[in-house]
């Protein structure tokens, strides 16, 4: 979860955030390398007195800096189409879930396991534990398996929502008539912490979703009781 001066990513909870950060290091060191050679070309320049009033053109210096940006871009578009591709990749899920927005809340279908239907309202103030975090607390939890693969179907039924929650690398649109789709797997058990991430309304920084990593065997027993 997301707190005071948190400069950095959440902790990741899944293989597909884990390659998001690696993607992110990995671009950020290609840009601080082109930052440092720029700021240096540029001070040098302005500094010397080196001059060529003859110098009409470079044929090896302009290929030199056309190809070198070309293959800087390689090594950022490579990686980034990977991401891509595991993003839209659904392999052999155990589970559906089905989140549905709403103006302002979220509900969830278990449809594939159990005919079973919640929904998800942000708790009050007044009504909150003590070990509970306001605004982003929820009446409701998500309870989902670690270690497994399930698939996320998202829509929405007034206006365009986005189901989103950063420690797990996943954002998905929520659009009228139409069913999106994504992948989460849990490495380990917890809470994990999201909102609603397109601009929905009034109401829209007050749908907060929260999902409860835990084993199979709970995870059973908690389908078993409701």
């Amino acid at each position: 979860m997301a707190t005071w001066k948190t400069l950095t990513f959440q902790d990741s909870n899944s293989p597909l955030m884990e390659q998001l950060m690696f993607f992110h290091d990995h671009t950020m060191m290609i840009l601080f390398m082109i930052t440092i050679m720029v700021l240096y070309i540029m001070i040098s320049t302005m500094t010397n007195k080196l001059i060529n009033r003859y110098l009409l053109e470079g044929q090896n210096i302009e290929l030199v800096w056309t190809l070198m940006p070309a293959v800087t871009l390689l090594f950022i578009a490579l990686p980034s189409l990977k991401i891509l591709y595991l993003m839209d990749e659904v392999n052999n899920p155990i589970l559906t879930i089905k989140a549905i927005g709403h103006q302002w809340y979220w509900s969830y279908e278990y449809s594939d396991i159990k005919n079973m239907e919640m929904e998800s309202y942000m708790k009050p103030t007044n009504s909150m534990e003590n070990d509970e975090f306001r605004l982003i607390e929820v009446d409701n939890r998500v309870v989902l398996p670690m270690k497994s693969n399930i698939r996320v179907l998202v829509t929405s039924y007034d206006v365009i929502h986005s189901w989103a929650v950063p420690s797990l690398g996943i954002k998905i649109d929520g659009t009228p008539g139409r069913m999106n789709q994504g992948i989460i797997n849990m490495k380990r058990p917890g809470l994990m912490y999201g909102q609603c991430s397109e601009i929905c309304g009034a109401n829209h920084s007050f749908m907060p979703i929260v999902l409860e990593s835990v084993s199979m065997n709970q995870f059973m027993n908690w389908l078993n009781s409701n």
